[in-house]
């Protein structure tokens, strides 16, 4: 279905919503870090009071007294500890949520280097992602990503990697237009997530695990040894408390010592698994939550987060639950309560059976409720790029393959308040614009704004234009091919690698978008043009339409050989004295000014001109 072309500007600009946040959240901070500190202080007092109190009631042999003053501070201490830990929460909260709105702000202002680059997924070989900054140093990836999960930033990776079906976007889009209006859902999304400081590490090794046989499964013998072991060693020492024979206790402990040794490793593999996903499990318990709690209006959220609530209780709850049960395997931290447990309780193996339950009951659950969460972290991080830039376009979506057609069309990691905006429009196979023009004068990065542009729009997200019609196609880029002194590869023998895999593509029907940069840099200007002119008539005939870049005057006569297929496009400068002038304009035609000397003077080269 179509979608509106524009975004319509809010009456408040989310730099000043961001900034009122920021200053929000700090008196808030400053507010709870002091109820914080004074809570604080309540526990030494309830703690040297009950201390104190029992001391003294002991000194006068009021013994029963002193036990009760002792288990009333005990449960009083418990109670302010708890206060002070929801309070602590709050306190983090306020603290991630300025961070958030400090982050935000930063991206506005186009410092990306404190951000995740997606260095991870970058490859030379993808068809267009390392042309294009979609990863790595200010990126793509960095001004986008709001995921806190790393399934999450797969998600996002992922969609920025390969484009939608216009189904897909269909659906993508008025989830993003939901969550974009509703930045306090979002970024307390984050916030709840952040809390955690190893929520991002990867679950998938776990989920893996989760799926391998149990642990009990041809050890029923242990199993049955959980009931009955454990009372017999607390009623033996029991009995050796109140003078009675010790061996009741004695051959017990003995057992357990044993059946604990001889399964060391595995314990500490269930132990070292449970610890790695603690916090992730959190973290997913709080998010999934926090969707569950939120009434959708967009069909796709709406069917996200049914998945939540189909079975019974909330997703929410089987995750927390299993959180609690990874908990417990945290007291083998303390050596000394970790070993008492084991060796009179069996406390790793009775855990390792709640965990083998719950994987019986709900671990095919698990990951759909993760991916859930994945995928609403890729939406948000869209919504988030939509929401902090009012101005841009929600693209129009077409049927027709190889449609873009931009109004006013700009580079999204461009923050430069001159950023120059241009027009272009092309639609079907076959078509190709020649876009000359020289050097610096914004070939190339006219090239990339197309093109980065397109991996936002068929991500699902806004792109930075006025208006965008696009229709489904496969971007593929051939700008910076190196040479490799691994594979004893020239530069150019690279490019024709690359271009082979731009005609294997088309090969095989795909509608293909290119972006070339000055092909066949790499040989003589005779061959150059004999193998680019035939390469764009290679190409007419494909499922294929785009742009490539060059010097070379001479390719403009395409237009003529194939009119209606073949566009002449140019930038310009202006020379005035020793100063060059570039205006950036996409213009119709061929360039007929070119500054390469004058740079060459500027720089020092002596340069015999020729008349």
């Amino acid at each position: 279905m179509p979608v509106a072309n524009t975004i319509r500007p809010l009456t408040i600009e989310p730099r000043d919503i961001f900034t009122d946040n920021l200053a929000t959240y700090a008196a808030e901070e400053r507010h709870f870090a002091g109820r914080h500190s004074l809570i604080g202080w309540l526990r030494v007092a309830v703690f040297l009071a009950g201390a104190g109190g029992a001391w003294g009631l002991f000194r006068h042999d009021e013994n029963l007294a002193a036990f009760g003053w002792l288990i009333g501070a005990y449960v009083i201490f418990m109670l302010v500890m708890r206060w002070h830990g929801r309070v602590g929460y709050q306190l983090r909260q306020r603290q991630l949520l300025r961070l958030i709105n400090q982050e935000e702000l930063d991206r506005l202002a186009g410092q990306l280097t404190g951000f995740d680059a997606g260095l991870r997924y970058q490859d030379a070989q993808h068809p267009y992602t390392a042309d294009l900054d979609v990863f790595g140093p200010h990126s793509l990836f960095q001004l986008t990503s709001r995921a806190t999960s790393r399934l999450g930033q797969d998600r996002l990776a992922a969609w920025l990697q390969a484009p939608a079906t216009i189904p897909e976007l269909e659906q993508r889009q008025p989830a993003v237009a939901e969550l974009a209006a509703d930045v306090a859902w979002r970024q307390h999304w984050q916030a709840r997530a952040r809390q955690f400081p190893k929520q991002s590490d990867d679950p998938r090794p776990f989920l893996a695990w989760m799926h391998a046989p149990d642990f009990y499964q041809g050890r029923g013998w242990v199993l049955a040894l959980l009931p009955v072991l454990p009372p017999l060693a607390v009623l033996g020492i029991a009995a050796w408390l109140t003078g009675s024979s010790g061996w009741l206790a004695t051959v017990p402990v003995l057992l357990m010592y044993a059946v604990n040794y001889r399964f060391r490793q595995e314990r500490d593999e269930v132990f070292e698994r449970c610890m790695d996903m603690y916090d992730v499990l959190r973290a997913y318990r709080d998010q999934l939550r926090h969707l569950e709690q939120r009434e959708c209006a967009a069909p796709r959220l709406a069917e996200l987060r049914q998945v939540l609530l189909a079975h019974g209780a909330p997703a929410s709850a089987y995750v927390g639950r299993l959180a609690g049960i990874a908990q417990n395997f945290s007291l083998r931290w303390s050596t000394l309560a970790g070993f008492f447990a084991n060796n009179l309780l069996m406390w790793d193996f009775f855990w390792m059976w709640r965990l083998e339950r719950w994987k019986r009951q709900l671990g095919g659950r698990l990951e759909p409720w993760l991916e859930v969460v994945a995928e609403v972290e890729a939406l948000g991080s869209l919504a988030a790029v939509q929401y902090a830039n009012p101005t841009w376009a929600v693209p129009a979506l077409t049927a027709a393959p190889l449609t873009f057609a931009a109004t006013q069309l700009a580079h999204p990691l461009i923050f430069s308040p001159g950023r120059v905006a241009n027009d272009f429009a092309t639609e079907g196979p076959g078509r190709t614009g020649l876009v000359t023009g020289s050097n610096m004068s914004g070939k190339t990065t006219f090239l990339r704004t197309i093109g980065v542009n397109a991996v936002l729009a068929l991500a699902g997200g806004p792109v930075c234009a006025q208006a965008l019609r696009i229709g489904p196609l496969q971007l593929f880029t051939a700008m910076r091919t190196q040479d490799n002194l691994a594979e004893s590869t020239s530069s150019f023998y690279a490019e024709l690698k690359r271009l082979r895999q731009l005609l294997d593509l088309t090969a095989a029907g795909q509608p293909v978008f290119f972006l070339l940069d000055e092909i066949l840099k790499g040989t003589n200007s005779r061959d150059r043009h004999d193998g680019a002119r035939g390469l764009i008539r290679q190409l007419h005939r494909r499922p294929a339409s785009g742009l490539v870049s060059t010097h070379d005057l001479e390719l403009g006569d395409l237009a003529e050989e194939l009119p209606g297929f073949v566009t002449n496009y140019s930038f310009n400068s202006d020379i005035e004295g020793d100063e060059i002038r570039f205006d950036y304009r996409l213009t119709p035609g061929l360039c007929r000014e070119f500054n390469a000397s004058k740079l060459m003077e500027l720089m020092g080269i002596e340069v015999q001109k020729r008349f």
